[in-house]
């Protein structure tokens, strides 16, 4: 596919408060979009700027501002890991197609646990997040997340199976590791959620499988939900909607997401654990339902039926409110341009 500089439209103009409006369940003005993140061959292209300059402190930014703003979204998503603010060291990880759970850890017992080089979740270029307000359009804001979450950084420290054994054989070792962790992001999101530009976070935290969470829901209360419920209200605090990004089947717990931790908006979601329009006829009526159209749907299939389906469900969504349109995860390398185009295209259509 050829070079384009693709625009929504001359006239469209970023405005937050109709994605505020998705994350609290209502119909917002106009078809709202929502994507947690764009490769950046994409970005290039959405941007018309298709190299990535390095050279200056905010270029990179500006060029990421302008790719969402021309693809019609009312924010942009800043992560931590541009930002250099909080990441835990990890050991080396084995990663080709895919990763084990298991390589790169780096804690095993109390011994290698108090030897570890835990981060200070003051540093980092908190100023970016404050710089950027000068390049967004009036009314559109940041959407601030971290860099991996709770459980997601856990296992990457201490291995899936490793974690497996110790939250049963060592209760208090697997303690530490949770509240060295969860105090650290805690005190990232208190950073990060009052400042001017940040409309909402995203808590982005991997929990399950295909058929279930990666662990028993007693071991998820026990050790994940009460940083994230804390977490939560720090958000909440600063009058912003927080946003759960998770993978995995979440059923069993969606009660506790929705009605304990009290997310706003839940994201990401395969059509071979729960399709988007099963989780929004589910849940939709007690939590804003972001994105959901699969991955492998849109690797896969054609522009057409694309289209068709997120037509169809951008049109269920505004029926009832609390629902954007996006894909089931994020948009890597390998989903086709013209793909991605027929999806964010369709609130043209409406």
């Amino acid at each position: 596919m050829k070079d384009y500089y693709y625009k929504r439209s001359e006239n469209f103009e970023p405005d937050f408060a109709n994605l505020l409006q998705v994350l609290k369940g209502k119909i917002p003005d106009r078809p709202t979009l929502f994507e947690f993140g764009i490769n950046n061959r994409l970005v290039g292209k959405l941007s018309g700027q298709a190299k990535e300059d390095t050279s200056l402190r905010l270029a990179p930014f500006k060029r990421l501002i302008k790719s969402f703003v021309n693809a019609g979204y009312d924010y942009a998503t800043i992560s931590a890991w541009r930002t250099n603010t909080l990441s835990f060291p990890k050991g080396d990880i084995d990663s080709k197609e895919s990763r084990s759970l298991n390589s790169g850890n780096m804690i095993t017992d109390k011994k290698s646990f108090e030897k570890y080089c835990w981060p200070d979740p003051e540093k980092g270029d908190y100023d970016i997040y404050f710089d950027l307000g000068e390049y967004l359009p009036e009314r559109m804001k940041l959407v601030a997340s971290s860099n991996g979450g709770l459980l997601e950084n856990v296992i990457d420290l201490v291995g899936f199976e490793n974690l497996s054994l110790m939250y049963m054989l060592d209760e208090n070792l697997t303690t530490d590791i949770f509240n060295s962790v969860g105090s650290s992001l805690l005190r990232f999101y208190e950073i990060v959620a009052p400042i001017e530009t940040i409309g909402a976070c995203i808590v982005n935290d991997d929990w399950g499988f295909k058929n279930q969470t990666m662990f028993p829901p007693d071991m998820m209360k026990r050790w994940v939900f009460p940083w994230h419920k804390r977490i939560v209200k720090v958000i909440h605090k600063a009058g912003k909607p927080a946003i759960l990004h998770s993978c995995g089947q979440l059923k069993n717990v969606m009660d506790t997401v929705i009605d304990d931790i009290k997310y706003d908006a839940k994201h990401s979601f395969e059509d071979h654990i729960i399709p988007v329009e099963e989780a929004f006829d589910s849940w939709g009526e007690r939590i804003a339902i972001l994105g959901g159209i699969d991955i492998d749907f849109l690797a896969r299939s054609t522009p057409a039926k694309i289209s068709q389906r997120s037509e169809t469900m951008l049109r269920k969504g505004l029926s009832r409110g609390g629902y954007a349109l996006g894909s089931g995860n994020s948009i890597p390398d390998y989903i086709p341009d013209e793909n991605y185009l027929a999806m964010i295209s369709t609130v043209k259509m409406i």
